[in-house]
């Protein structure tokens, strides 16, 4: 298993910070970044000893979860950086993450005769009303419908989840489309079905709260059903 959370915090290094001075009500919102995402990410990371990706500074300095010359790459503040800025943060941050992960992809699969099946969770949260309609999904699990093992492993989770969280409204490829443009879909391009699926994992920002008993309980049954389907 590799976890990685690409939209875990939302700070803006003191270099940037000139740009981002009337962005404070959009860095605490879902547009900086992902409540939960990371918390959620490390209980995974720890469960499984699994190795952990995650960026902490804001989405809105740079969306690693975009494409390159994707229109949201950078936001509407990051767009303002100078060019040279801009192509800092590619090389810094973009770049080296995006790669430490297909590094860490490559080396679990291995080589030759004896290559290896790499689950890779992505772990996102999402706002639960968008532009004045309430969303009804609680967990999504958003994957490709083109590849099998992507498919058994979200069928199969999604049954585990629905006996650890009954009346729970759980989705596939809900708010968003598996298929869309995103870094499991770039790394799809680049690992096969047989050996790789990457599965972004998205909860409801509404349970979200930090330190509540609620939040744990929810975390601690997300965990254990993975648990239950790594186990059969």
């Amino acid at each position: 298993m590799l976890v990685t959370c690409e939209h875990g915090g939302n700070s803006i290094p003191a270099r940037y910070r000139r740009w981002f001075q009337s962005a404070a009500s959009a860095l605490r919102s879902h547009r900086g970044y992902d409540p939960g995402s990371l918390q959620l990410a490390h209980r995974f990371a720890r469960a499984f000893h699994a190795p952990l990706m995650e960026e902490t500074r804001s989405r809105l300095l740079i969306e690693l979860n975009r494409s390159l010359g994707h229109p949201r790459l950078f936001s509407e503040f990051s767009r303002k950086l100078p060019e040279e800025m801009q192509a800092e943060l590619l090389e810094q941050i973009y770049h080296p993450y995006r790669e430490q992960v297909r590094k860490q992809i490559r080396s679990q699969i291995g080589t030759g005769l004896k290559k290896k099946k790499v689950l890779h969770l992505s772990v996102h949260s999402f706002t639960p009303v968008m532009r004045g309609k309430t969303r009804r999904t609680d967990i999504g699990l958003l994957f490709d419908p083109a590849r099998p093992l992507e498919i058994e492993f979200a069928a199969i989770w999604k049954r585990t989840l629905q006996r650890h969280l009954p009346g729970w409204a759980i989705h596939f490829n809900l708010p968003y489309r598996g298929i869309s443009d995103g870094f499991t879909t770039a790394l799809r391009k680049e690992f096969s079905d047989d050996n790789y699926a990457g599965i972004e994992l998205e909860v409801n920002q509404k349970f979200v709260d930090a330190g509540s008993r609620r939040w744990k309980n929810l975390q601690d049954s997300i965990v254990s059903s993975v648990g239950d389907v790594l186990n059969r």
